[in-house]
């Protein structure tokens, strides 16, 4: 199975500013640097979404398989450091049989991100 990993692209770019000069989202520059990192990996799919509803907690992901609970989770800078860690724990979720990681293998960056981890369902 492929793990879905769902930008937000309409989240600001700070809390002052909804874009930077060159007129990108946030969101988009954090699917752009996330995206670049999964390139060529079969485990993760990158998908954008134009909002998640998260507003208060830009930037925000969404990671979500089948079979497994989904991770919404934010506040994240549209950094190559900030892609770095959200990929580094899709990479480990995807390979998890049950979506679980244990907290000391979480990177750094995404520690403190989470907003809900909400129970999988059977999709019909």
């Amino acid at each position: 199975m492929t793990a879905r990993l769902v930008i937000c692209t309409t989240c600001r770019f700070s809390k002052e500013e909804a874009v930077d000069a060159a007129g990108r989202s946030g969101g988009q520059g954090l699917l752009g640097a996330v995206s670049t990192l999964v390139a060529g990996d079969s485990a993760l799919r990158v998908e954008e979404q134009a909002c998640l509803w998260a507003c208060s907690s830009y930037c925000s992901v969404y990671l979500a398989e089948e079979g497994k609970p989904a991770y919404l989770a934010g506040q994240f800078a549209p950094t190559t450091e900030s892609a770095d860690a959200i990929v580094a724990f899709a990479r480990l979720y995807a390979a998890s049989p049950s979506g679980a990681v244990p907290y000391r293998q979480w990177p750094e960056g995404v520690k403190g991100h989470f907003i809900a981890r909400l129970p999988h369902g059977q999709i019909q």
